[in-house]
């Protein structure tokens, strides 16, 4: 269960970190954007490590969560990013309205998610619209720093919603999982730990 969890807050540092880069740089990983957006509409699945098609997928989102924690390459704004969906999750719980208005939206694309895939900008559009229109009432609002000329770009401000609808899949299946904030705050070097187990095993692995 611990590294199903760790899985779960690798996908959300994950999905934060290319907020980071398309706000900063204007791109981000092609393959990992692919594994994030796939995991906004696998909303059933037999594992967490399935929603991301496997563990070898969120190796990167790892790599970053270990770095914060341990203080290399430490990215406040980045830091900043996940503790602020962390606690719009939890203002997500207390209205399960907008919960259910979100399910009911992600299942309504299915058949666009088939004819097109996860990353066609007609599935970005649509999935940062979602976040548009059931989060941005809620609080705290998600605030993301980077280069403006990346932030007034309508396609880059698409994916970065679009990402953010996944960091909080993330932080919803963290929580499910008995995940807490005094854990990152507290006794983030026990979830580093189990982090850098997965990631040697998958370099063991040849991943």
């Amino acid at each position: 269960m611990n590294e199903a969890r760790v899985i779960a807050l690798g996908g959300l540092f994950q999905a934060v970190s290319l907020v980071r880069s398309l706000a900063t740089e204007g791109d981000c990983d092609g393959a990992a954007f692919e594994t994030c957006m796939s995991s906004v509409f696998k909303l059933e699945s037999d594992s967490v490590a399935d929603v991301y098609g496997g563990v070898a997928n969120v190796c990167g989102g790892l790599r970053v969560m270990v770095g914060q924690i341990d203080g290399h390459r430490r990215d406040p704004a980045l830091l900043r990013i996940v503790f602020a969906i962390l606690r719009l999750e939890r203002s997500l719980r207390r209205h399960p309205a907008v919960v259910e208005s979100l399910q009911q939206g992600l299942r309504g694309m299915q058949r666009q998610l088939l004819h097109f895939g996860p990353t066609h900008p007609n599935v970005v559009a649509r999935a940062a619209d979602l976040y548009s229109e059931n989060l941005s009432g809620l609080r705290p609002r998600v605030m993301v720093a980077g280069n403006p000329l990346y932030l007034h770009q309508p396609v880059q401000v698409q994916r970065i919603r679009a990402l953010l609808l996944s960091a909080l899949r993330a932080a919803v299946l963290w929580r499910q999982l008995g995940g807490r904030r005094w854990h990152l705050l507290l006794r983030p070097r026990r979830e580093a730990m189990l982090a850098r187990g997965m990631l040697t095993r998958c370099t063991l692995d040849g991943i």
